[in-house]
């Protein structure tokens, strides 16, 4: 187990030799190895040297990354974060204001599981504190009130440099801020992503702007500007398509709409292939013996078990359809394994529903979602990365190939595959915008009572399938 020490660094050649040697002594939790990335952010004085002086005395420990020219705090964390390797991954300022020797207190939440990210919060008093400015003060207690306000978190401290993450999850999340506005940045785009965040309190040892601090005014209102413009953004995932699952957890409506219509199908032992952050999971386990929710992807299901960490018959595992031997630990042992928008992803379609089928007892039905319609194959398709799209029958063949027999064939969905080919076809959009899904989302108790009139082809075709 590893923690990556992510440390910004601009001219401070009188502390951060200092600096370094106290993170370098700090005592961490038994077993936990430690390195450095520090990143230069063009400084013009002496601090790259420092930094070589005490990375040659303390070998294999310190990484240093150069910059051409001073680009910001946020430009030199975006940098560290790419070389971060460690599980964890805490941020340390380059001058003395904040204590090394607290890691151990603030990653205590991480490693029990209970967190996702730790504050270290100056105002939440533990010990002695140095007073400073009142001003100073003011504008952190403002700007974390304004943070809160559009996050709706109950931070203290959203300014604290000692902020802690679990790698993946911080590697996740785009960083577009330069300068200071890394802080509310980060704090708004966890909360959006529904992250788990503790406060613990930390000591400060804060420095007077004679003495070299370099926070003012103009980063203030810059703090307040990415306030407003990351709580109306919906750019919290480094990788497009998943932030996709991001805005259908805003539209519980249709994902009631689309469980609705499996659900009769659904048994008591179910595997959940595809389960992203649990839009869907959360509704269909209710009742079942038990819930094993899957996905590619780590950091997804981190999230679902943050979401869903009281319901006692849920697990998760990591499985890739397209592979046999991810799906040997529940060979022949579930009644139903549900694959919604799944199976248009994998390039050997036939091998994952094989796969699915090996699954299943006896008797057992495979509930399978895919998009309808090669001809409104379109920018969307592409961007979620869809091989295909299938017609009835090319869904029917290949459920029977893989040894099904087609229990039902069901048309869902029929009303939104006008916006689908306005969007895509003609408009040539490659996302599908949070409040497009909300508006959607509005009128489904409308849509669900018009949907099976509609002249149309849907937009995804539902097959069961039994063993």
């Amino acid at each position: 187990m590893k923690l990556s020490i992510l440390v910004p660094l601009y001219n401070e050649e009188e502390a951060v030799a200092t600096l370094l040697e106290r993170v370098i002594a700090a005592p961490l939790p038994a077993g936990m190895e430690r390195e450095i990335i520090v990143a230069d952010d063009g400084s013009t004085d002496a601090s790259v040297e420092e930094v070589e002086r005490v990375a040659a005395a303390h070998p294999g420990i310190i990484r240093l990354l150069r910059a051409d020219r001073n680009r910001g705090k946020g430009d030199a964390l975006r940098r560290t974060i790419a070389e971060a390797c460690g599980e964890f991954a805490i941020v340390q300022d380059a001058d003395l204001e904040y204590d090394p020797r607290e890691y151990e207190r603030i990653l205590a939440p991480l490693l029990d599981g209970r967190a996702d990210a730790v504050f270290g919060s100056r105002f939440m008093v533990s010990g002695e504190r140095r007073v400073l400015y009142f001003w100073h003060s003011l504008a952190n207690h403002l700007l974390t009130g304004m943070c809160n306000i559009f996050a709706d978190l109950n931070l203290t401290d959203m300014e604290t440099c000692y902020k802690a993450f679990r790698t993946p999850l911080l590697k996740s999340i785009p960083i577009r801020s330069e300068r200071f506005g890394f802080e509310p940045e980060i704090t708004i785009k966890l909360a959006k992503r529904q992250a788990r965040i503790y406060e613990t309190p930390i000591s400060y040892n804060g420095r007077t702007y004679d003495e070299g601090k370099k926070i003012g005014l103009k980063d203030a209102f810059e703090a307040f500007w990415v306030i407003l413009s990351s709580s109306v953004s919906g750019d919290i995932y480094v990788d497009k398509d998943k932030g996709i699952l991001d805005a259908f957890s805003s539209a519980p409506n249709f994902n009631r709409w689309m469980a609705d219509t499996i659900r009769p199908y659904i048994g008591k032992y179910v595997l959940e292939i595809g389960a992203g952050i649990g839009n869907l999971s959360r509704i269909l386990m209710g009742g079942r013996k038990r819930y094993v929710a899957t996905d590619l992807d780590a950091e997804h299901l981190e999230r679902l078990r943050a979401r869903l960490s009281t319901r006692p018959h849920l697990e998760t595992a990591i499985l890739d359809a397209a592979r046999a031997e991810d799906g040997l630990p529940f060979r022949g042992q579930m009644d139903t394994v549900v694959c919604l928008n799944v199976v248009e992803h994998i390039e050997d379609d036939l091998s994952a529903l094989r796969n699915i089928h090996a699954a299943l007892v006896e008797g057992g039905r495979a509930i399978i979602l895919v998009p309808e319609g090669q001809s409104i194959f379109c920018s969307l398709d592409e961007e979620l990365g869809h091989f295909r799209r299938y017609s009835e029958s090319q869904l029917r063949g290949r459920m029977r190939e893989a040894g099904f027999q087609v229990e039902a064939l069901l048309r869902f969905n029929r009303i939104s595959r006008p916006g689908w080919w306005l969007n895509g076809k003609i408009l040539k959009r490659r996302s599908i915008s949070r409040s497009q899904l909300k508006n959607f989302d509005r009128l489904v108790w409308l849509f669900r009572r018009i949907d099976p009139h509609l002249p149309w082809s849907p937009t995804s075709i539902i097959a069961v399938g039994r063993k």
